[in-house]
């Protein structure tokens, strides 16, 4: 398993990691199988989503905003409780398929942290298997 930080520099944010998997993947040396890619967190989740325009990041912040709103009435006393509910809707997990020792993925394809809670230092796991 490969660990791998991830630093964000807003109280939301979603950032590329595809590199970082990528990479990991690299290191691990798998030829064919599987990537498991986890998120640690509860207020930072993971997708697979288009990574070549930085303004789909941009649409699905405010699309999360609309569902989950910032409101007062929250009960959980830290007061982030948008951040635990949109990671929760995101996940904390992808897998991606490893082929000739790079990921499988569409062609606008990247793996992203979502960040509802930062900025902060996340981590990331990566796991290979065949």
């Amino acid at each position: 398993m490969k660990v791998r930080s991830v630093e964000t520099s807003q109280r939301e944010q979603v950032v590329d990691i595809t590199h970082l998997v990528g990479d990991a993947v690299f290191d691990l040396s798998l030829d064919h199988g599987v990537c498991f890619v986890f998120c640690p967190h509860t207020t930072a989740g993971l997708t697979i989503n288009e990574c070549a325009d930085p303004a789909v990041g941009i649409d699905i912040r405010k699309a999360l905003e609309r569902l989950v709103p910032d409101r007062r009435d929250w009960q959980h006393v830290e007061g982030n409780s948008p951040a635990h509910v949109k990671a929760s809707l995101m996940g904390a997990s992808v897998m991606i398929p490893v082929v000739d020792g790079m990921l499988r993925r569409g062609t606008w394809q990247g793996v992203l942290l979502c960040e509802f809670d930062g900025p902060r230092t996340r981590e990331v796991w990566i796991q290979t298997g065949s």
